[in-house]
């Protein structure tokens, strides 16, 4: 005869105390802000932060110290507005520069370019789930091929809510979801602004990748020529 386990009781689920009997706070939030560059991610999270700060909660804003496009101590938004943060490696070890004492009294968290960050996951699960903090968070859903970014579409099973931002198509003015890389650079990391991406629709997505293919073999083909060409010359000398 098979047996069957007892079911889990529904009043140790909803216990204040952990498996150590230690008392917890109620838990936190989580909310996601996504879409490619120039769609007003920082703008956005920028204005729930302050309507946060504004409403009398303890904020505060951090970014990756990879991110020096405008500013070393701040977020910065594309049109010029900024906001102190701190600048970090890493947020595991936001606690403990913080300060113990005034992370415990932190309610909200915010997060500029998040894909940037490894240890997203981790530290939005304990921030939010056992330090009771709301966690709200901008960055890239993808890169410039369309392939997931760093850990953000990771946090999508934590999230409270997640909004997804649209830009203009710099080609012709229609909603863009997609970042288009202007140079022949392929790594994936590459920190840059409207020098070097541009935010498009799909169809101009498509026709720029194939022109960027296109441009980046010619110059593969041209550099062989070059490389050929100067070998024939060494082999006809000696």
């Amino acid at each position: 005869m098979s047996s069957f386990k007892s079911p889990i009781s529904l009043s140790s689920i909803d216990s204040d105390s952990d498996r150590t009997g230690t008392s917890r706070r109620s838990s936190g939030e989580i909310h996601v802000i996504v879409g490619p560059m120039f769609a007003g991610k920082t703008t956005a999270l920028l204005r729930r932060i302050k309507s946060e700060d504004k409403n009398g909660r303890n904020v505060a804003m951090i970014k990756s110290s990879k991110d020096t496009r405008y500013a070393i101590d701040s977020v910065v938004t594309h049109d010029g507005t900024k906001f102190p943060c701190w600048v970090l490696p890493n947020l595991l070890s936001f606690r403990q520069k913080f300060g113990a004492d005034a992370y415990d009294k932190l309610d909200v968290i915010g997060i500029d370019e998040a894909q940037f960050f490894d240890d997203l996951y981790d530290f939005c699960c304990k921030a939010a789930d056992y330090d009771g903090k709301t966690v709200i968070l901008a960055g890239l859903d993808g890169d410039y091929l369309r392939r997931s970014f760093g850990s953000v579409l990771g946090i999508i099973p934590l999230a409270d809510s997640i909004t997804k931002l649209t830009a203009r198509c710099e080609l012709c003015g229609k909603r863009a979801f997609f970042t288009l890389r202007k140079t022949d650079e392929t790594k994936t990391e590459l920190i840059g602004g409207a020098d070097v991406y541009m935010p498009v629709c799909r169809q101009h997505y498509v026709n720029g990748q194939a022109v960027m293919k296109a441009a980046t073999a010619r110059v593969v083909v041209e550099s062989c020529k070059v490389q050929s060409d100067s070998y024939l010359e060494e082999t006809a000398v000696v």
